[in-house]
């Protein structure tokens, strides 16, 4: 019997099945998207300006610190992060005139009139060297949300429209009602070393 020879395999278009491959699965897989903050830097102050000599009042601070262990303690006692928001908004609101928050003086305000608003409340958020950058996020993700809360219910109130529907002068006039501000402080070991 005559052996028969093994016919050479075809590699021509093995170059294109591989680069057709790679381009399937780079087009089908997934990438994370880290997760991050939208933040807006403060300009650099003027050389010329001129220091203000003016004292922030502790009732117009609300003050968030974190821990390293993840521990929230607003206004100086514990609290659970889904609880957050609504202390914020109350805080930013003072509803109720309250004397332990911000203080409150007539805005003229377009579209409103002459308001009693808040005056200048401040959102001091301090967290600790060893917090979990997850948790650093939510609690940010919750102050920012209870201030975007606020003039939402607002805008629909006053112009039957969500905050992000409307024209850039009602969104002015509504940033103008709400005026809290977030400032974060360098993290420190508030809990302890690490």
């Amino acid at each position: 019997m005559a052996k028969r020879e093994l016919q050479p395999i075809n590699t021509g278009s093995m170059a294109d099945i591989a680069f057709l491959l790679l381009i399937f699965f780079l087009v089908t897989t997934t990438m994370d998207v880290d997760t991050g903050l939208m933040r807006r830097l403060p300009p650099i102050p003027d050389k010329d300006q001129e220091e203000s000599d003016d004292k922030i009042k502790e009732r117009n601070v609300f003050v968030v610190n974190i821990n390293k262990f993840n521990d929230l303690l607003v206004e100086n006692e514990s609290l659970h992060l889904l609880s957050l928001r609504d202390r914020a908004k109350e805080f930013i609101a003072n509803p109720e005139d309250r004397d332990d928050l911000p203080e409150k003086d007539w805005k003229e305000i377009p579209y409103f009139g002459r308001v009693y608003v808040p005056k200048n409340p401040i959102i001091s958020l301090k967290n600790d060297r060893g917090t979990s950058y997850g948790i650093y996020l939510r609690v940010q993700n919750e102050l920012l949300a209870a201030k975007n809360e606020l003039r939402d219910e607002l805008a629909v109130q006053t112009f039957s429209k969500k905050y992000n529907d409307l024209e850039e002068d009602e969104r002015d006039a509504i940033k103008k009602y709400y005026t809290a501000v977030l400032s974060e402080a360098e993290p420190k070991n508030i809990g302890g070393g690490k």
